[in-house]
């Protein structure tokens, strides 16, 4: 009953993150780990990212960069093939420092930025800096589902629009995770037994995708974008406590 109770409560934050709610989907990982090993959990709740993509894609379909996603996926594509060729060599504790250095340092230039009162014009998208960004968050993304940070550091600056960035961020996460599912089942980290549970937590997660998206529609959008780098922070700060703390 606790491992039911645990793994709806992972697919509904899952839910809500997909609908807008700023990575609060990074918990759900952690806290299947208690069941059952990361990389199973990993498995168990692709699927279920899956479906709530679907929907996550229905509610914001009508705004995204096409640029954006022109450059990004590419790069993507590069990182989860390295992922899947590197994941027995590269230690989980390395990626996990990469990520949490990623957003760190977003941060502290933003932090920066706001400190000096230096208004920043949006940054463009660019191929160079999108294809290094987009491999990044496509090799994180496989390795530990934690592909935000290097999205966010490529997006934020540009400074889109709310809606634009649920698009966008809904579309590139949406085709990652699709990619992600042939290695993940070659790698045995899908089952027909983690499908089977995964389809009676999907309900959970599709509930939570609409609670999301209630949420994330009524925030301001200066709110909105301060909860995403508060959620970044966190997240920054989590995976460096995992890897020099509780590792």
């Amino acid at each position: 009953m606790e491992y039911w109770i645990v793994a709806g409560f992972a697919a509904f934050l899952m839910g809500l993150s997909k609908g807008g709610v700023p990575m609060i989907a990074l918990l759900s990982v952690p806290l299947m780990s208690l069941f059952m090993d990361p990389a199973h959990a990993a498995g168990l709740l692709l699927p279920i990212y899956i479906v709530a993509d679907m929907y996550a894609i229905y509610l914001f379909r009508r705004a995204f960069s096409v640029r954006n996603l022109q450059i990004l996926l590419p790069g993507a594509i590069c990182g989860i093939l390295t992922g899947y060729i590197a994941v027995a060599h590269v230690p989980g504790d390395m990626v996990k420092l990469l990520v949490a250095g990623i957003g760190l340092s977003y941060l502290f230039n933003a932090m920066r930025q706001r400190i000096s009162r230096r208004e920043v014009p949006p940054r463009p998208a660019d191929v160079p800096r999108g294809l290094f960004w987009g491999a990044l968050a496509g090799l994180t993304s496989y390795v530990s589902h934690a592909g935000g940070p290097p999205f966010q550091a490529y997006v934020l600056p540009q400074k889109l629009d709310k809606m634009v960035y649920l698009g966008t961020t809904t579309i590139f996460f949406s085709i990652v995770n699709l990619l992600k599912v042939p290695p993940f089942i070659l790698a045995g980290q899908i089952t027909w037994e983690s499908f089977q549970q995964a389809a009676w937590l999907a309900p959970l997660a599709l509930a939570g995708a609409w609670t999301g998206a209630s949420i994330s529609r009524i925030l301001p959008e200066k709110v909105f974008f301060m909860l995403i780098e508060i959620a970044l922070a966190v997240v920054s700060v989590k995976l460096l406590y995992e890897v020099l703390i509780a590792g």
